[in-house]
């Protein structure tokens, strides 16, 4: 694990950013898996600013999204299609039909979920998948749970979940109580993975992913698994991580 410290939400979020583009740059046909929510907002503006530029070419770039709410449309104002349309698609030359986000509406959320995992696969396999954390440990909407599962399916969402989410809503009663999400499974297979935290508030659970042990109550600890993680953190999230406990596996960087 390499663990990227920075000054800052705009630091964090152009070094982020940094790791998009050089691998549209690498390699123009890539796949990405792709997260919402507010912490990425920043990455995407900053992906943007780049492709404006002439930096970057998304002609060729395909995407899977980790999560969408279940009933919910692509045209709903709080559905994960809608933002990712609106904070990167409809800004960058990518074509939308090569990028999947799950369907909220299907009237088979089985195969649905099935559908998605061959969608991956046949893709060739997500190159780099972005993630956020939750305050409870979550990636995608994986919660915490005495079991967890490994490909994508619909999940109950935890009341913290819920709670955090109903600031995109007008109340706590319209935030969707359920989701489809990208399994554990399914996001360890990604070649590469990157994950942003940023905030006083995410600061107790990235002390945790980086240092603590693997529990399926904490969802992201099963990070320290993967061979090619890049954790970025602004000074607020990293306040509370003691260097004596890191393990020496971990790579730090402190961006000055």
């Amino acid at each position: 694990m390499k663990l990227i410290i920075t000054k800052n939400y705009e630091e964090m979020s152009l070094y982020g950013a940094k790791q998009i583009v050089e691998l549209v740059s690498k390699k123009p046909d890539c796949i990405l898996g792709l997260a919402t929510g507010s912490t990425p907002e920043g990455l995407y503006a900053k992906v943007i600013e780049a492709y404006k530029r002439g930096e970057v070419d998304f002609s060729k770039v395909s995407s899977f999204n980790l999560d969408e709410y279940v009933g919910l449309s692509g045209e709903h104002p709080q559905s994960y299609r809608y933002f990712m349309n609106d904070k990167l698609f409809n800004h960058v030359n990518i074509d939308k039909s090569k990028t999947r986000v799950p369907n909220g509406k299907t009237d088979n959320a089985e195969e649905e979920c099935l559908s998605y995992d061959r969608s991956i696969t046949e893709a060739g396999g997500i190159d780099l998948q972005l993630l956020g954390i939750g305050t409870n440990g979550h990636i995608g909407f994986n919660e915490p749970s005495d079991s967890l599962n490994l490909c994508t399916h619909v999940t109950n969402l935890a009341l913290d979940t819920i709670k955090a989410n109903s600031r995109f809503f007008s109340s706590e009663a319209e935030v969707p109580k359920q989701a489809i999400t990208m399994g554990l499974g399914s996001i360890m297979q990604a070649k590469s993975i990157l994950l942003l935290a940023s905030g006083v508030k995410k600061a107790p659970i990235i002390s945790k992913l980086v240092a603590g042990s693997i529990s399926t109550q904490v969802p992201a600890s099963v990070l320290q698994l993967h061979k090619d993680v890049t954790v970025i953190v602004d000074t607020d999230a990293a306040s509370e991580l003691n260097l004596e406990e890191i393990p020496e596996n971990v790579e730090i960087i402190r961006v000055k």
